[in-house]
């Protein structure tokens, strides 16, 4: 029986905390979460699901073009 990953939770946290910080997320806060989602090599479910909820967060501020470039390559890598 294999044990449900649970760098979703971590993740969450994160996030939280770096919204917290000064209540705007970059570039590399993005990479931090992403980071997190693929150090085991896969991205489950709740993962996904953190990093949708994460990006339905960002603001038009948030999303320069490198951040945009930067969830483009997640869009092809996750498939």
């Amino acid at each position: 029986m294999s044990k449900e990953s649970r760098d979703y939770l971590e993740m969450s946290f994160r996030s939280v905390r770096l919204f917290a910080d000064d209540g705007t997320f970059s570039h590399a806060n993005l990479q931090e979460i992403i980071d997190i989602a693929l150090r085991d090599g896969v991205v489950d479910a709740n993962e996904k699901r953190v990093l949708q909820n994460i990006i339905g967060r960002l603001t038009d501020e948030e999303m320069t073009r490198e951040v945009k470039a930067k969830l483009e390559s997640l869009k092809i890598q996750l498939g």
